[in-house]
């Protein structure tokens, strides 16, 4: 078998860490790295500061010159947050046959929020005979899948409760802009009422996620945010945030049935929160038989979490049935030390 072909759109803090990454992978190669302005043209190695032996420096480029027909086996997708705004790069990508990961916090489980959306692009994938997974640390892992997992061992489960204390240093430009990192309280509480604030992306896909999965039905939804503000100028890699202004926000969600809530998500992230003495981590505490309390301290990281996700899931996602599919349709994630070629079902949906 040949290596598995990748292909990176959007070249940001999480597409080269997932270049990164793969660059130091057996039996999988990139053969295309996407993104706009002077990235164009610029050879992936000197983008990404080193030199990988026995990889091919190839330049990073545009849409029209790597997104072509069985170009690579997956597209890893890491431009948008939003499926809607992620929809036609997808439909692109699939309609040229190739396979997508995306990091797109909604494209986690796209039917809670944009069900129509995610009817066409099960049928697109089933048109084309590929499969679009969305995935990454949150949604896509730590506050739902592994969850899920803790629930096996329970007979019976009265509420869980998702907790994640998170920096939000190791990420990009587009998170920072949808936190408000760095704007004022007063443009806070105005995006947060008009709706152009997003804070944290993904909690009623999450709960969609694990109701599913647990067959209950819910009756609603609900979530809020508030402003967490500094006292202290902090700077991470891709924004600040000055005494005074936000550093971050603290989210919460509430899945309901019957008045009662079943499943609280809780999740404060900020810039730089070691700064001013927060302990990050990760928490599982469900309500059942057993009682369940894990907890994980300090937070897996979220930038390098997000990364490994998308890249591990690459052989689960080609080896799925064509469609759209979420974490609950495929094999657990796990880490992928030896050959990637080793993991491709022979009968796969792989260029050859």
């Amino acid at each position: 078998m040949k290596n598995v072909k990748v292909i990176i759109w959007g070249m940001g803090a999480m597409g080269s860490g997932m270049a990164r990454m793969l660059m130091g992978k057996k039996g999988v190669d990139i053969v295309g790295a996407i993104d706009i302005g002077d990235k164009i043209g610029k050879p992936i190695f000197d983008h990404l500061g080193e030199t990988f032996e026995g990889k091919e420096n190839i330049k990073i480029g545009t849409v029209e010159e790597y997104i072509t027909e069985k170009r690579a086996d997956v597209v890893l997708l890491c431009t948008d947050s939003f499926t809607a705004k992620a929809f036609d790069k997808i439909k692109l990508i699939v309609e040229n046959k190739m396979n997508v990961v995306t990091s797109a916090e909604e494209m986690a489980f796209p039917k809670a929020q944009n069900p129509e959306l995610a009817e066409k692009i099960d049928a697109l994938a089933k048109e084309n005979g590929v499969s679009v997974l969305g995935t990454g640390i949150n949604p896509g892992l730590i506050m739902d899948v592994l969850v899920l997992v803790m629930t096996g061992a329970c007979t019976d489960i009265k509420k869980i409760t998702s907790r994640r204390v998170n920096s939000l240093s190791p990420f990009g430009a587009a998170v920072m802009e949808e936190q408000g990192i760095g704007i004022s309280v007063e443009e806070f509480e105005t995006g947060k009422k008009e709706g152009t604030l997003a804070g944290h992306v993904g909690f009623p896909e999450s709960i969609s996620l694990m109701s599913t999965a647990l067959g209950l039905e819910l009756d609603e939804i609900v979530q809020d945010m508030e402003p967490i503000v500094t006292d202290v100028d902090r700077v991470a890699p891709h924004g600040e945030a000055k005494a005074g202004s936000i550093a971050g926000v603290a989210m919460k969600a509430w899945g309901k049935k019957d008045g009662e809530t079943i499943i609280e998500m809780d999740h404060p992230q900020q810039i730089e929160p070691e700064q001013v003495g927060v302990n990050t981590g990760d928490y599982v505490i469900i309500d059942g038989n057993p009682a369940i309390n894990v907890v994980n301290s300090p937070e897996v990281e979220g930038g390098v979490g997000t990364i490994a996700m998308c890249v591990n899931m690459i052989p689960q996602t080609i080896n799925a049935r064509s469609g759209l599919v979420t974490m609950i349709d495929l094999p657990i994630p796990h880490a992928i030390l030896g050959d990637f070629r080793d993991q491709i079902h022979p009968e796969a949906k792989i260029v050859k």
